[in-house]
């Protein structure tokens, strides 16, 4: 294995058997009544993953760790390695990084202004998510948004928000599939299912009608493909087709209440101008991880956030 540690940026190439350790930690993660196995395999990774480091993280008073990951463990959450008491993300901020150029990484502008869509009904073969309501009235009550819901959030509908304002937050409160191939990519509307070749056009007026990027995307209710290792670039992939500096997307089928309230928590933080990106999201995932109902890595863990963690 290779380990390289600089400013809190962490680079490593996955080996055999780690590979093992890591697939079963993936499969363990998602599910309701395994916590003695996820913690047991959790800490298992991080001892071959960070325990190496930590003397160099201390010294250097990291607090942000960022991952440059490789095979397998881009799906994996790097919040949920466990040292025996606490998790990682009770000790760090967090982000994922596909490679080392960034877009322009730079915090989130004032005047936060957000275009939230999402369904809550059964579409595209998949089923209802009846938090949705509750998840975008949440986010309006507190930043300024304009919301698409149900059989208002059509790909043209979407397009003309996008067109219309510059809109720094783009909130997808929907049904979705991240693959290492564009066919099996996709985010679903009401009219139907954008693939990534589609988004590309999508943007693309976007791109035309105003220079600054989306600087922050997030996918909510999505989920990575099962068992694709590179599906993770499948969520570079819609970032980067999006003009988006950073991306907030999940690594499995996640609970609609659960990620209600972490997203309500997540909107209160990002008003707060002096926090990262990385930091806004810690604190809504240990606002999870602090409820009792919540405290379950299938609910808290699945979230990560990719590029910019400014």
């Amino acid at each position: 294995m290779i380990i390289i540690i600089d400013n809190g940026i962490i680079y490593f190439l996955e080996v055999p058997y780690l590979k093992i350790a890591v697939k079963q930690l993936r499969e363990n993660l998602s599910k309701p009544h395994t916590l003695r196995q996820v913690q047991s395999l959790s800490q298992k990774v991080y001892s071959w993953l960070i325990k190496p480091a930590e003397a160099a993280l201390a010294e250097s008073k990291t607090s942000t760790l960022v991952f440059v990951p490789d095979g397998s463990l881009r799906n994996i959450p790097m919040a949920a390695l466990y040292d025996g008491k606490q998790y990682l993300i009770e000790k760090y901020s967090i982000a994922l990084t596909p490679g080392l150029q960034l877009i322009d990484p730079k915090p989130l502008r004032k005047g936060l202004k957000t275009i939230a869509a999402g369904l809550s009904e059964p579409r595209s073969g998949f089923s209802a998510l009846h938090n949705v309501k509750r998840e975008l009235n949440e986010i309006r009550s507190q930043v300024p948004s304009s919301i698409l819901l149900d059989q208002e959030f059509t790909s043209k509908a979407l397009q003309n928000k996008l067109n219309s304002l510059p809109f720094p937050v783009v909130h997808l409160a929907t049904h979705g599939q991240f693959s290492s191939l564009a066919e099996e990519t996709f985010i679903v509307a009401w009219d139907e299912r954008i693939y990534v070749k589609d988004l590309n056009k999508l943007v693309q007026t976007v791109e035309l009608n105003k220079p600054e990027a989306i600087e922050l995307l997030i996918l909510s209710a999505c989920q990575t493909a099962t068992g694709d290792e590179r599906a993770g670039l499948g969520i570079a992939g819609v970032a980067f087709q999006a003009g988006a500096r950073s991306t907030i997307a999940s690594l499995w089928n996640l609970d609609d209440e659960s990620t209600a309230v972490l997203m309500s928590k997540f909107y209160q933080e990002l008003a707060n101008k002096k926090l990262t990106k990385a930091e806004v999201l810690r604190r809504a995932q240990l606002a999870l991880l602090q409820n009792p109902k919540y405290r379950r890595p299938m609910y808290w863990a699945p979230y990560v956030l990719l590029g910019n963690w400014m």
